[in-house]
């Protein structure tokens, strides 16, 4: 009697292929890893990281070193790792939406492209909020939005940068409002508060860290979130408002593409385990804490492509 063999040879080679995953999540970390911060320390993506560094210590067994390189508005380390970074995890590099979203739309050569890498988790957001000072007359949203209709362009809002994602908030405020404002761009969130408090402007379009740590002297109009952030729970949000609008900064971390499930789902982990023992630390601070990872990057980022990238574009044509 002959026995066929090829079902015997393929579960061994099935075997195998399961044993080399299982190893290769096994082994995962051995070496030190190396975390990119493609800004200048002491913003927001650093000093999360600096929350984050001995938990992921803890968590993975193996150093993680926060390195800086700054440049571009992150777009010189975002090239620099989609196009040399091995798909192992010993280099995992910082983003942010908006930044790896526009740059692409706005600059034919930004380097990088949206979905050339593989985001492991976005794990924390700062909703924008529109702040006004205490002796605003804008007691309300209502009332500033009546204003804005009877003058056009006279009311003033700074915000951090051009086309940031205060700057397109704004934007979409005036779209979903029919209004018309003046922004003022700032070169990041530190000098607005000088502005605020020196009756310089109107108000501000920034985070909800800055309309926390304003709360005693200002006063939160609208942040743009889907439920009220806890440590504003008197502000309430644009969509209570009738306002569809919700968006910020979005801020997490990325691996090569070809990255391997096992490594992807390790770091998530790692991650996931940060968030819970630094929040803490980071909601009182305005931050709102996310566990976004698999499909719902995937779904965050067609969100708002979908909601920035009509703005974009026609700035983009407009500077041709």
């Amino acid at each position: 009697m002959k026995f066929n063999r090829k079902p015997l040879v393929v579960a061994i080679s099935t075997l195998a292929v399961v044993g080399f995953s299982m190893a290769a999540q096994a082994d995962y970390p051995e070496e030190d890893i190396t975390y990119i911060i493609p800004f200048d320390p002491g913003g927001e993506s650093d000093v999360t990281a600096r929350f984050q560094e001995p938990i992921l210590e803890e968590e993975l067994g193996v150093s993680v070193n926060v390195t800086h390189q700054p440049g571009g508005g992150g777009a010189v380390a975002w090239s620099q790792f989609q196009n040399d970074a091995e798909p192992d995890g010993y280099e995992i590099i910082g983003v942010n939406i908006p930044h790896i979203i526009g740059q692409p739309i706005q600059r034919s050569d930004a380097g990088f492209e949206t979905d050339d890498w593989r985001i492991v988790t976005f794990f924390h957001s700062t909703p924008n909020a529109l702040i006004v000072p205490d002796d605003s007359p804008y007691e309300t949203l209502d009332d500033l939005v009546e204003d804005a209709k009877e003058n056009p362009e006279s009311i003033t809002l700074g915000g951090s940068g051009t086309y940031s994602a205060n700057h397109l908030g704004m934007l979409r405020f005036e779209e979903a409002a029919d209004i018309d404002l003046t922004y003022i761009p700032f070169t990041g969130t530190g000098p607005l508060k000088g502005a605020i408090e020196g009756n310089h402007l109107s108000g501000i379009f920034n985070y909800t860290m800055l309309g926390t740590e304003m709360e005693d002297e200002a006063r939160v109009l609208a942040v743009a979130s889907e439920e009220r952030v806890k440590a504003l729970p008197d502000a309430p949000t644009f969509k209570e408002q009738g306002y569809d609008i919700v968006g910020g900064a979005y801020r997490g971390v990325a691996v090569p593409k070809d990255t391997p499930d096992e490594v992807v789902e390790t770091l998530e982990d790692a991650f996931a385990k940060a968030n819970e023992e630094i929040a803490s630390k980071q909601e009182p601070l305005g931050f709102v804490m996310e566990d976004i990872t698999g499909e719902e990057v995937d779904e965050v980022i067609g969100q708002l492509r979908d909601a920035y990238g009509p703005i974009l574009e026609e700035a983009a044509e407009e500077e041709e």
